[in-house]
């Protein structure tokens, strides 16, 4: 499928949509702690998205039954809301998307629940670095690699490893669109970075090897070794002058 390159008027509708996506996730910032299950971190963000007039678009996409995706310690991305309680030390990646009025927007991080080990505190450190030096190399006349291999080279000096199973991804009208923007690979390769250009940037980050398997449910994505795994995403819009961060907290 082609690029898409939005126009200003455009990226203002998905600029729309990235704000429901952060108050959501301001929201969950706020109630996120030792007891809460992870089912009502789902409704909780159901309602604050309904309440801004925007639809939960995770929620039924390609059958996925929620708002919000979830994944707990050594889960990777895509789990399943449910009566999980989340305790003291656990840490949890938190996806979610909106849509209004035909526009998407799509933001990820990955939280602390309580008190969590240097070890996790570390992964969270380096994997919200990685998004942003992905973000820095989103630059006019630069190539889509540019970023995944900005990527990559952070989380791995830093004794981690980057998941290769999946991708970022453009964002539009559609919740995923062209081009796929994978967390590894070498520089200068791929599309050149243009104006007009949506993306969701989203490093996943492992303290163990980069293996991944799908669980029974066929969505939830946990490490193959059992380790931790964060997720942090931004969806960003490259302008005239540069990128612009459309879910910045």
């Amino acid at each position: 499928m082609p690029i898409n390159y939005r126009s200003n008027e455009e990226i203002e509708k998905i600029r729309q949509a990235n704000h429901i996506v952060v108050a959501a996730h301001k929201r969950l910032e706020e109630i996120l702690r030792p007891g809460i299950s992870t089912k009502e971190l789902d409704r909780e963000a159901e309602i604050v998205i309904r309440d801004l007039g925007g639809r939960p678009s995770f929620k039924g996409y390609r059958g996925f039954p929620n708002t919000l995706c979830v994944a707990v310690n050594d889960q990777v991305v895509h789990g399943i809301p449910n009566k999980t309680v989340l305790k003291d030390g656990d840490i949890v990646g938190l996806d979610l998307g909106v849509e209004i009025k035909g526009y998407f927007g799509d933001a990820a991080q990955t939280l602390p629940v309580g008190e969590i080990t240097e070890e996790a505190r570390t992964l969270l450190r380096i994997t919200q670095e990685a998004l942003y030096k992905g973000i820095e190399q989103a630059v006019l006349g630069g190539r889509l690699s540019d970023i995944s291999h900005a990527v990559q080279k952070h989380a791995e000096s830093n004794g981690f490893s980057v998941v290769t199973a999946f991708v970022g991804h453009g964002i539009g009208t559609k919740p995923h669109e062209d081009p796929q923007i994978p967390n590894f690979g070498s520089p200068g390769r791929g599309p050149v970075i243009q104006r007009g250009m949506v993306l969701a940037i989203e490093p996943m980050v492992n303290v163990g090897g980069a293996e991944v398997q799908v669980m029974g449910d066929n969505w939830t994505v946990r490490t193959s070794d059992g380790e931790l795994s964060a997720h942090f995403e931004h969806s960003i819009a490259i302008m005239e002058d540069g990128y612009s961060i459309l879910s910045e907290f």
